[in-house]
């Protein structure tokens, strides 16, 4: 009997698929259960419709996703940790640990499996990619260092953000004076 799959079904298909099963399969357990229905005309249009939406939101998903991506791409979380002296961590810094982070700082939630990396367990700067959308490959920048120096660290860093916008802005030019007007 020909069917038209509703639901994923274990080793016959997707939905949307229209597959050949035995008829008491399909009678017994597929049509019963709703996973399934019957091949007829009218089914097989309205098969065609489920399809085409379940494209549409897949396309929209793909399209916030990599909006998503391009708005990761290259923040840079800073991670205070305790070290030894050979700058082995005695924790880590874990991707939940990592999804946190960005979430405070960027206010975008990321579920912590989409990260794609091993706990970090020493101190340095690491680049790390996050598994969002097709169009890019986001990165994260990862720096872990002493809890001692985070201070000291964040200090230099946002001076030198500050340096660094004060020479991109542009260089305003001297107004002239305005002509005096004689009357």
């Amino acid at each position: 009997m020909k069917v038209i799959l509703l639901a994923d079904v274990y080793k016959q298909g997707v939905a949307g698929e229209v597959v050949e099963v035995a008829d008491g399969y399909a009678r017994n357990y597929l049509i019963p259960k709703k996973l399934a229905a019957k091949a007829t005309p009218a089914e097989l249009a309205r098969a065609e419709r489920l399809r085409e939406t379940a494209a549409a939101r897949k396309a929209e998903l793909e399209n916030r996703l990599n909006d998503l991506a391009r708005q990761i791409d290259g923040v840079e979380l800073v991670f205070g940790r305790r070290a030894a002296n050979t700058g082995k961590l005695f924790g880590s810094v874990t991707t939940s640990d990592i999804a946190q982070a960005l979430y405070e700082k960027v206010g975008i939630d990321i579920n912590r499996r989409r990260i794609s990396q091993q706990a970090i367990r020493e101190i340095g700067l690491f680049e790390v990619p996050v598994r969002l959308g097709t169009e890019i490959s986001p990165a994260l920048r990862i720096h872990v260092v002493r809890e001692e120096e985070l201070a000291s660290f964040l200090a230099a860093r946002g001076a030198a953000e500050a340096a660094a916008a004060q020479a991109a802005e542009p260089v305003m030019e001297a107004e002239a004076p305005a002509p005096d007007a004689a009357e």
